[in-house]
C-alpha cells in the first residue's frame, strides 16, 4: 500500500471446527455492513467491501472519523445498528439504500461504527504487522465515542466466547491468528464461528400473493455453483407492507420469460428476475435435497455482487 486508499478486506472463512489457542484473538461476529474507511488529509470516505462509496447513508460516522482519527489512515470495521442487546442488519436497512444524508439522519436509526483493524496510519502501510500490534496501533490512533466503537476481543479461550455468543442470541464470533498479517480476500487466518445459520443468496423470481397479501407471496433464491445457478428455496416471510411494495416494484423492473436457475423449479405462480438483487436470509439449515429449511429475510444487500454468491461450506 503505498498510500491511503480502498484496498479489498479480509473476509472470513467459515469453519465448523471450534478450539481455544493462544495464538489467536476471538471478536463477536457482528450483524451488520463491512466498511473500510480512508482519510487522505481530506474528509474520510466510507466503502463498501465491493467499493461503493456509503457517505450520504452514515454522515454522522463520516463527521465523527474527521474529528476523532488522523489526517491519513485506512481502517476497517462494521456498521450496525441494534434491535435489542443485539446487531441486526434488519434494523440498519433504512439506512442502507438511502443516498441523501438528511434522509438518512430523518431515518431514527442510530448506527455504530466498530473498528478492528487498522491499515494504514501516519504516513505507514501496517498491513505487514502482526494482528495484536496493529490492534494496538488502532486503539491509539481514535478517540473512541459514539458513534464509533472500538470492537473488544478475548484471547485464547474461543470455545467458552462461543458458547456465551450462542447463549447471548449473537450471530457467532471471528477467530483470527494473532501474528498474522492483514490479507486481502478470503482468508485461514480468520475464521467464523457461527451459532445461526444465514448468508447471501440471490433472488431468482417469485410467486404470485395469496389471499390479502399485496406484492408478491415468496421470493425465490439460488447461489452460483460449478457455473450454474441453483435453486435453494423460497421465503415467504420477513416482509411488512412497505418492503412487499417497494420490493416487487424493483422484481416486476427485472422480470424475464425464461428461468434462471439450472434444472426444473416447480412452484406455482412463478414468475422469473434476472439475478441481480442480492438478499440477506436466516435460515435453521440445509435439508438433504439442499433447500433451505425456515428461511426467513432479513433485507437486501448492495454489498456483495450477485455473481459472487455462493453456498457457504465449512
Amino acid at each position: 500500500m503505498t498510500g491511503p486508499g480502498w484496498r479489498e478486506p479480509t473476509l472470513a472463512t467459515l469453519t465448523d471446527r471450534r478450539f481455544s489457542d493462544a495464538g489467536w484473538l476471538f471478536e463477536r461476529k457482528l450483524d451488520g455492513v463491512r466498511a473500510l474507511c480512508v482519510r487522505d488529509s481530506g474528509t474520510p470516505t466510507l466503502y463498501s467491501r465491493n467499493h461503493k462509496v456509503m457517505d450520504n447513508a452514515y454522515p454522522e460516522i463520516v463527521e465523527a472519523l474527521a474529528d476523532r482519527g488522523g489526517e491519513r489512515f485506512v481502517a476497517d470495521g462494521e456498521i450496525v445498528a441494534f434491535d435489542g442487546a443485539n446487531t441486526s442488519f434488519a434494523a440498519l436497512q433504512p439506512r442502507i439504500h438511502v443516498s441523501d444524508p438528511e434522509r438518512a439522519r430523518a431515518t431514527g436509526v442510530r448506527v455504530y461504527y466498530y473498528l478492528f483493524d487498522l491499515l494504514y496510519f501516519d504516513d505507514q502501510d501496517t498491513t505487514g504487522l502482526p494482528l495484536r500490534q496493529r490492534k494496538a496501533l488502532l486503539r491509539d490512533a481514535f478517540d473512541f465515542a459514539d458513534p464509533l466503537r472500538l470492537s473488544a476481543h478475548r484471547n485464547t479461550e474461543g470455545e467458552k466466547f462461543y458458547a456465551e455468543a450462542c447463549r447471548r442470541g449473537w450471530e457467532g464470533i471471528i477467530a483470527k491468528r494473532a501474528d498474522a498479517p492483514y490479507h486481502h480476500g478470503r482468508s485461514p487466518d480468520w475464521l467464523k464461528f457461527k451459532c445461526a445459520q444465514g448468508q447471501e443468496f440471490v433472488i431468482g423470481g417469485f410467486t404470485d400473493p395469496q389471499g390479502a397479501r399485496h406484492g408478491f407471496g415468496a421470493l425465490l433464491l439460488g447461489y452460483h455453483e460449478d457455473g450454474a445457478f441453483r435453486y435453494a428455496g423460497k421465503v415467504g416471510t420477513g416482509f411488512d407492507e412497505g418492503l412487499l411494495t417497494s420490493l416487487h416494484a424493483q422484481l416486476r423492473e427485472r422480470e424475464t420469460e425464461r428461468s434462471p436457475f439450472e434444472g426444473p423449479v416447480k412452484e406455482p405462480g412463478a414468475h422469473w428476475v434476472r439475478p441481480e438483487l442480492v438478499a440477506q436470509i436466516g435460515f435453521s439449515e440445509w435439508t438433504r435435497d439442499r433447500r433451505l429449511r425456515h428461511p426467513r429475510f432479513a433485507g437486501l444487500r448492495e454489498d456483495k455482487q450477485a455473481a459472487d454468491v455462493v453456498r457457504e461450506h465449512a
